[in-house]
């Protein structure tokens, strides 16, 4: 089954089942959005790639009231959902339903942000995402992911599954929950935070660096440099 039927056949329970399978998610998305250096009333630009159901987009749109935010998905159902969600602001957002790992990325965005959707695609391909992303950025706009990660040994790894089966329960997942959750969970591809940091370098981010990270749960991201001018100087310093 393909990552985008998976999640289709998710949409509908999917909010209220993100809030117990996704441990300490409000700090997660407290530590995305105080990285970021935007004037409340900017009108920021963003492209929401992996956008499912609108959580991460309702976030930043709550904290930038005048931001203007593109949401890309490969799930039809998941975006069904979203346009539910913002449907009292149409001219805030647009809605694509796009394989974003296969095609080319729309461009200049203030910020490309992502939650808990690279982790579905090969190395190969999170790499490839990473250069189409700052591709995608304006002179200086940020990119920020909000994700799972892969333990930097097999010890790391293991303590991180008991910590997320833990975790959950107390949250009060249901067998129901967990079930389904491993279900997705079969298409995963989790990649080391100090993979994807390096890959992010190589993309020709800077100040690339990691946020936030509880466990499994990350925040990390990168600026794309300013252009250099003609002599060949950073048109920073």
């Amino acid at each position: 089954m393909t990552v985008g039927a998976l999640f289709d056949g998710a949409a509908g329970g999917y909010d209220e089942a993100h809030r117990r399978l996704v441990p300490g998610r409000d700090g997660l998305y407290a530590a995305l959005l105080e990285g970021l250096p935007f004037g409340t009333n900017e009108p920021v630009r963003v492209l929401d790639l992996g956008a499912g159901t609108g959580l991460l987009s309702a976030v930043i749109a709550g904290r930038f009231p005048c931001a203007r935010i593109t949401l890309v998905d490969l799930s039809v159902e998941m975006l069904r959902v979203a346009r539910r969600r913002f449907a009292q602001e149409p001219e805030r957002f647009e809605f694509r339903v796009m394989d974003f790992a296969r095609k080319g990325l729309p461009g200049g965005y203030d910020l490309v942000a992502s939650a808990l959707s690279i982790h579905h695609l090969t190395n190969g391909d999170k790499r490839e995402l990473f250069e189409k992303a700052h591709g995608a950025l304006v002179a200086g706009g940020l990119f920020v992911n909000m994700d799972q990660v892969l333990g930097e040994t097999p010890e790391e790894e293991v303590g991180y599954e008991e910590w997320w089966g833990r975790s959950v329960r107390e949250a009060g997942a249901s067998e129901e929950d967990l079930a389904a959750a491993s279900r997705r969970m079969r298409a995963d591809k989790n990649a080391t935070l100090a993979d994807q940091l390096r890959w992010l370098e190589e993309a020709g981010f800077g100040d690339v660096g990691c946020r936030y990270k509880d466990h499994r749960f990350a925040v990390y991201g990168g600026r794309k440099k300013a252009e250099e001018s003609h002599d060949g100087k950073d048109r920073d310093g």
